[in-house]
């Protein structure tokens, strides 16, 4: 599944505007759930999509770090603007959506993602 066929199929709210098309059409080839920073970098992987109800500036920088195809803030969180400016500057897709983590997690694995 590409990102934008993601973003499409739940109805996600794309809040970097100036991603490339490259971004938008990565593969996803997995996923991944933590609000802890750390526990992202420790075991999130490339071309994995991170759910996180966290929005502040360190979330670009650990997607851009780890290679994600996209960041899904779930549960309404706010997204700072500085957030968005450095996920922008990295080619990193940043989306939100006001469903909680666990329904988007369950959307996500309804349509493929994270089974073999």
């Amino acid at each position: 599944m590409k990102v934008k066929e993601m973003i499409d199929a739940l109805n996600l709210k794309l809040l970097t505007k100036d991603v490339s098309e490259d971004a938008l059409y990565a593969d996803v080839e997995g996923g991944y759930a933590s609000d802890l920073l750390s526990n992202a970098m420790g075991q999130a992987q490339p071309g994995m999509v991170w759910v996180t109800m966290q929005g502040h500036q360190n979330v670009a920088a650990v997607a851009s770090l780890i290679g994600l195809s996209a960041v899904i803030v779930a549960g309404d969180g706010p997204v700072a603007a500085d957030t968005l400016n450095k996920a922008n500057l990295n080619d990193v897709v940043i989306v939100a959506t006001e469903e909680p983590a666990f329904e988007v997690i369950g959307k996500l694995y309804a349509l493929g993602v994270g089974r073999a």
